[in-house]
Formats: C-alpha cells, sequence, structure tokens
C-alpha cells in the first residue's frame, strides 16, 4: 500500500489534531476557548496561537498549555497561515479566539476527516447565525452566493474561522491572501477538486469587542474571493 493511500485511509483520533489560531487582544475568551479544546479532545489536541497581542492573552494561553508564537501584528491572514505551518499534526484545526465557535462540535469534524475529506468547513450561515450582526451576516451571504457564481460550485460560508483540514493538503497550496484567508482557504481546494465539506455549526456572540472594521474587512474580503475565483478558474 502507498504512503498517500495509507494516509488516506488512516483513522485519525485527537493525538493527530492540532488546534491553531491567530490571536490578538482576546484576554476576554481565550481561556474558555482553550478550556473547551481541552475538555473536548481529552487535553489530546496540541494547540498554537500566533498572537500579536498588547493584553494577557499570550500568558492566558500559555497558562493553558498552548504553544504561544508572539509576531507583531500583520493581520488575520499572515498569522493564521503562520500558525498553519507551525502545526506539526496530520490533522489540523482552525478556529478563532473570541468563543463564538463550538468546540463542541470538534469530534464530528474529525469524523469526516476519517471519512476522506480533505477539508471540513463549519456553516455558521445555514443555521441562521443570530448571532452575527445584521450587517455582517448580509456580508457573509452576499461573499457566499459571489463565490458560488464565480467558481461554480456551491458554497455556503466563505469566511468561517473553523474548520478542519489534511496538513498534507494545506502544504500542496500556495496561500497569498491577508484578511481573505478564510475565503481562499475553501475555494482553491475546491476549485481544485479536493473533497470539501460543509458542516453547519451553531454560532454565539463574541466575547469581548472585536477589532475588526467591517467596512475595510468586508472590502479586502469580497477583493479575495473575486481575485483567488479567477485565478482559479482561468
Amino acid at each position: 500500500m502507498s504512503q498517500q493511500l495509507r494516509e488516506r485511509t488512516a483513522q485519525y483520533t485527537f493525538e493527530d489534531v492540532s488546534v491553531v489560531m491567530g490571536t490578538y487582544n482576546e484576554e476576554e475568551a481565550i481561556g474558555r476557548v482553550l478550556e473547551d479544546i481541552d475538555r473536548v479532545t481529552d487535553g489530546a489536541a496540541s494547540v498554537v496561537c500566533v498572537d500579536g497581542s498588547s493584553d494577557r492573552t499570550p500568558e492566558i494561553a500559555r497558562e493553558h498549555g498552548a504553544r504561544v508564537i508572539e509576531q507583531e501584528p500583520q493581520g488575520y491572514g499572515v498569522a493564521v497561515e503562520r500558525a498553519l505551518s507551525a502545526a506539526e499534526r496530520p490533522v489540523v484545526v482552525t478556529t478563532d479566539c473570541d468563543d463564538t465557535y463550538p468546540m463542541e462540535r470538534l469530534p464530528d469534524f474529525l469524523d469526516h476527516i476519517n471519512d476522506g475529506a480533505d477539508v471540513v468547513s463549519g456553516d455558521r450561515l445555514s443555521g441562521g447565525a443570530e448571532a452575527m450582526p445584521a450587517f455582517n451576516r448580509l456580508g457573509n451571504h452576499t461573499f457566499a452566493v459571489l463565490a458560488s457564481i464565480l467558481t461554480g460550485e456551491t458554497v455556503r460560508d466563505t469566511t468561517t474561522g473553523m474548520r478542519a483540514y489534511r496538513t498534507e493538503m494545506i502544504e500542496s497550496i500556495e496561500w497569498t491572501e491577508n484578511t481573505g484567508l478564510s475565503a481562499e482557504l475553501i475555494l482553491r481546494p475546491l476549485v481544485r477538486g479536493y473533497d470539501v465539506r460543509e458542516l453547519e455549526i451553531d454560532y454565539r456572540e463574541r466575547a469581548g469587542e472585536t477589532t475588526l472594521d467591517p467596512l475595510a474587512g468586508g472590502a479586502a474580503i469580497g477583493k479575495s474571493v473575486l481575485k483567488v475565483s479567477l485565478e482559479e478558474r482561468l
């Protein structure tokens, strides 16, 4: 049996999972998120945080056993891509550090990876995402419609922060976006024929204040959806 086939048929456990996130001034929420990860995975998953905070976020993360890589703030995508590259296990899960995502669904994400998926993407929007500000929700629906039209594939949520990936797939693609990295992380694999699945999840109200400007951030994401989709289709 080839090495690639062995990897494809392997049944992973949480000892094979790295949970990664970019963190920036989330001291109100980071401890709760890490406690949830530890509880759901029985302490088996590793956690990597790439941090540019000026508050106690990195200190709290280390207290909860996370590996913290500190760097100057350079944007969402730079932090997440650094976290992805630092993951050392065959399955990597991204999440945000604001306690909006349901860590109790981690077993479902891993089940889909074990069933053959390359990417399992948390779909917040199909369930309503009522905890999300209405302006953000409208924008995210718009990005999903735009991405579906441009790629010819159905995408329900392009900007979710909670996904599971096979590390080998992450390493096979050159990622180019910053604010729009969340969209790129589903669009390039989808168009290239990887097994990409969307899994409906709940979405909670964030803990603490957001640091993202919805107008500037939305414009950057929309530009990335357009750029990545056209690059992959041409």
